[in-house]
């Protein structure tokens, strides 16, 4: 039998000890932020119906769903069920499913992994954790600003300094309407979409292949080139949407889009963030169910792409038999977060360290001496090993040193007559004995 080299898919990351320690303190982190504006966790499988997750990304989404062949007596047939691409999907189908057992607004998130059939590269993977927080039925913009506030709240926590940018789906549709193709604005958000990877030319070429017009183009092209504060730019949008681009045409809904724009940046002025946010008019976001406000979270000090995004949908239940239940979340990415944290050296160096203390073992009879004061210190809450072989000491401290583990205690006959024990700071090199009984005092030389 030949030997197999042991491999994982690419796009895909194995997370040992160090890792699953620092994804933990990520978690933990947005759980916090979560649990403090009231939300509650839920989960939906990793698996859904094709047809509940096909047609809601836009064809572009469609094309990177993970299809699970069937098997057993449908083998032959095409597949009906695929891994979920996102949690916002399954969140709404969830909600219709679910609507006699859950109370309005409906405040919930989730911490699970999504799939992608993308080609792997830096910040980008096929399997990859997402932290999804959303608001369901209501359509206050008090929920996009608890939103922004967690954003900000989160990334404080983790010291990682972000540029919070909003735009609004209703402003993308007065895009197509006043460049004169009201019925391209999906390819038009597709184009702006990667703005950031291809630049303005070749986002005016995408456009001009999808069927705009010259004039419509450069409308576009006009409005992707605004410049100044939100004040300057809401003022030019109005403007334009009032009739005074190039083509003369107005949008109704274009300025509705921008009321809104204005209503989230003065509640968000009202309670003041820390990270800058910015009204960015080339944020568009290619999902097909938003239609209000959007949001993208980039780091300002690592390049990696967006680490958060998310925005409103007004009717993503409806395809599932619930219309007119207007919601709005953000999605936070734990993967390039990880990286970012990484790249940065910004986790606690604490995290690497499980253990406190490590007891060594001399002998079988020293070994039935410090098993009770073991029990007893990990039921005062200390984390505690018992090295589980008689070795040499030299290898019992190396094991200490390679584990990060800052106390070591050793105990022979000597300890053992006098019922103390012996305990040593690794990094101080400070060594005391107590009585096993003074559990209090053992604590605080602990700490």
């Amino acid at each position: 039998m030949s030997v197999q080299k042991p491999t994982i898919p690419k796009g895909t990351r194995d997370f040992g000890q160090m890792e699953m320690a620092r994804r933990n303190y990520i978690f933990d982190t947005i759980r916090s932020v979560f649990r403090a504006y009231g939300y509650q966790q839920i989960e939906t499988p990793a698996m859904e119906n094709l047809s509940t997750l096909l047609g809601k990304y836009g064809e572009e989404g469609d094309k990177l769903l993970f299809r699970i062949q069937n098997s057993g007596e449908k083998a032959a047939l095409a597949p009906e069920k695929g891994l979920r691409y996102d949690l916002t999907v399954p969140f709404a189908r969830f909600v219709v499913q679910h609507q006699s057992e859950i109370s309005f607004p409906f405040k919930r998130f989730q911490i699970q992994p999504v799939w992608r059939a993308d080609r792997p590269q830096k910040g980008r993977y096929r399997e990859f954790y997402q932290c999804d927080v959303d608001v369901i039925g209501t359509r206050s913009q008090l929920n996009e600003l608890e939103l922004v506030q967690m954003v900000d709240a989160v990334f404080g926590k983790l010291g990682v300094r972000v540029g919070i940018h909003i735009n609004n789906r209703k402003v993308l549709t007065g895009f197509a309407e006043i460049a004169g193709a009201p019925d391209k604005v999906v390819d038009i958000t597709v184009a702006i979409d990667k703005l950031d990877k291809i630049g303005l030319e070749k986002v005016k070429e995408e456009m001009a292949g999808k069927g705009l017009s010259e004039q419509g183009i450069a409308v576009i092209g006009q409005i992707l080139s605004l410049e100044g504060s939100f004040a300057d730019k809401l003022g030019a949008m109005r403007q334009l949407f009032q009739g005074g681009s190039a083509s003369g045409i107005s949008s109704e809904t274009g300025l509705k889009g921008l009321d809104e724009v204005e209503e989230l940046f003065g509640l968000i002025d009202a309670v003041g963030i820390k990270a800058p946010v910015e009204l960015d008019l080339s944020l568009a976001r290619g999902l097909n169910y938003y239609t209000g406000a959007i949001f993208e979270v980039k780091a300002l000090d690592w390049e990696i792409g967006s680490i958060c995004g998310g925005g409103r949908y007004d009717n993503l239940t409806g395809i599932f038999g619930l219309p007119d239940l207007s919601g709005v979340g953000i999605s936070f990415g734990a993967d390039r977060i990880y990286d970012v944290l990484t790249g940065l050296e910004l986790f606690p160096a604490a995290l690497g360290q499980a253990t406190t203390l490590l007891f060594a073992v001399m002998g079988a009879d020293e070994l039935r001496y410090v098993l009770p004061i073991a029990r007893d210190l990990r039921a005062a809450g200390v984390a505690v090993e018992v090295y589980p072989d008689a070795v040499k000491l030299r290898k019992q401290f190396e094991y200490a040193e390679r584990k990060g583990i800052p106390f070591i205690s050793i105990n022979g006959s000597s300890e053992m007559e006098a019922g103390t024990v012996n305990l040593k700071n690794l990094q101080s090199g400070e060594q005391k004995a107590f009585k096993a009984s003074e559990m209090q005092k053992i604590l605080n030389f602990l700490k």
